[in-house]
């Protein structure tokens, strides 16, 4: 067996190994559903999620200043709606912030997650180059 064709072999087998299997009913006609993703959909998601970070940090606090000028001025004139307009634009604030943190938490961990593969990848490779220069050695 040639090096490309073991090289093949362990690949597929590991990709097998890899692959991810939903519980789930099985889909009529006996067929299963399997969720399996890819580096380019891996990375595409973490894209997305990068961009959506980004758009929740501008977008997503675009009337917090208006918001908060506007409930002083309602509670300085007697208005109990100012203390609630207060109060629901500090809760958007806490939710956009968490939502910040959610995707940049999703980015992150599929950015080390492609990292981390292409490290394992080359690991391996050089492995199995080296179990097949030993065995031209011996």
């Amino acid at each position: 067996m040639s090096f490309e064709q073991e090289w093949a072999a362990a690949r597929a087998t590991a990709e097998a190994k890899a692959a991810l299997r939903l519980d789930h009913a099985p889909a009529a006609g006996g067929a299963t559903a399997d969720l399996a993703l890819n580096q380019d959909h891996i990375g595409a998601v973490g894209s997305e999620a990068y961009a959506l970070h980004h758009r929740l940090q501008t977008d997503g606090r675009h009337a917090a200043t208006a918001s908060a000028e506007a409930a002083t001025a309602l509670a300085r004139e007697g208005f109990a709606s100012g203390a609630a307009l207060a109060k629901a634009n500090g809760r958007w604030e806490s939710q956009v912030k968490t939502l910040v943190a959610a995707c940049a938490q999703i980015s992150n961990g599929l950015d080390y997650s492609l990292s981390s593969h292409a490290k394992e990848e080359q690991r391996l490779y050089a492995e199995f180059t080296s179990s097949k220069i030993d065995q031209y050695l011996s």
